[in-house]
């Protein structure tokens, strides 16, 4: 790979590589190296600016989960060495919370959750980065409600004026990268499916996702079959029926010993109008920040993993109703 050190074999390898490197081999100074100083990183609960900030933060949540592993389950990815390549890495984290941090006094519980993130490198470093940890997962396996868990975060951090915001549109930076994926027919089929999903045409489910697919959803939730594939959908539309939905960016790949795959980022931009996945509706005006990937197999999907950060949507909820 042109401009990347000769000990990558290919671009997973370089992703599946640092990230070992980083967090298992705790080589998290080697951050300034893989990651430019002026990293642009967004997730649900914000943006930040900075390789400092990333070392910061790695740090932190080292400390509270010190045995941490993250195992990369896929890295679906588009670009070239010469033009950057984006890389959207589905990671599964096994941790015990060991010691006391941002999810309160130390419990001892081994947690499992999903993480999905989309990175952008060029000559060996990443320069712009998407995160989406499955918070709402991690809080529930620790005994906390999500809802509360955001309640009591807004507090802890100084009250409504003074706590960090989640993120919106509106607090973007403009980064490095501006590429939307690639063009590939499984990238355009999941489009087209979720598409048809936020158009509220659910008939589309038992066409399109392979009777007895496994599916993986926020909040730690899993299932099977046609019936778990709607009751997620259809409940997050519910909550935000005329929510803006937008593809944020998309990677179908066909690659040697693996099925058919596609990766989509996505976000739901707009009022808490409706009775669904999130309660009463508030009237809050909320961005989802989504992620998801999936797998095809000769009868439709048969894998689909999407995270979201539900603490964040509940922040943003809570903020607006005092």
């Amino acid at each position: 790979m042109k401009g990347f050190d000769s000990k990558f074999t290919d671009f997973p390898d370089y992703i599946l590589s640092i990230t070992e490197e980083i967090w298992e081999g705790r080589n998290i100074h080697s951050l300034h190296d893989y990651y430019s100083s002026d990293i642009v990183v967004r997730t649900p609960a914000g943006i930040s600016i900075g390789n400092k900030d990333v070392i910061a933060q790695t740090s932190s949540v080292l400390n509270e989960l010190p045995d941490r592993i993250l195992l990369g389950e896929d890295v679906i990815w588009s670009g070239s060495p010469e033009e950057g390549m984006l890389s959207s890495h589905r990671i599964l984290s096994q941790a015990t919370h060991t010691r006391d941090g941002q999810f309160g006094k130390a419990t001892g519980k081994k947690l499992c959750y999903q993480v999905i993130a989309d990175c952008h490198a060029i000559n060996n470093q990443i320069n712009d980065e998407w995160l989406i940890r499955d918070q709402g997962s991690i809080v529930r396996q620790l005994g906390h409600d999500p809802k509360q868990f955001a309640i009591d975060q807004i507090h802890a951090e100084g009250g409504a004026d003074n706590c960090n915001k989640p993120f919106t549109p509106e607090q973007d930076t403009l980064g490095p990268y501006l590429g939307k994926g690639n063009d590939n027919v499984w990238g355009d089929a999941y489009v087209e499916t979720l598409k048809r999903l936020m158009s509220a045409e659910y008939s589309c489910i038992p066409e399109d996702y392979d009777r007895a697919c496994q599916v993986s959803h926020p909040s730690g939730e899993s299932g099977y079959s046609w019936s778990a594939v709607e009751a997620f959908w259809l409940g997050l539309r519910a909550s935000f029926p005329g929510a803006t939905f937008t593809i944020e960016h998309q990677i179908g790949r066909e690659d040697p010993l693996m099925p058919p795959r596609a990766a989509i980022r996505f976000s739901l931009y707009g009022k808490h109008a409706g009775w669904g996945r999130f309660g009463q509706p508030t009237g809050a005006n909320v961005y989802v920040m989504g992620a998801a990937h999936v797998e095809f197999g000769p009868r439709g999907i048969r894998r689909e993993f999407v995270v979201f950060d539900e603490t964040a949507i509940w922040k943003q909820i809570a903020l607006h109703t005092g």
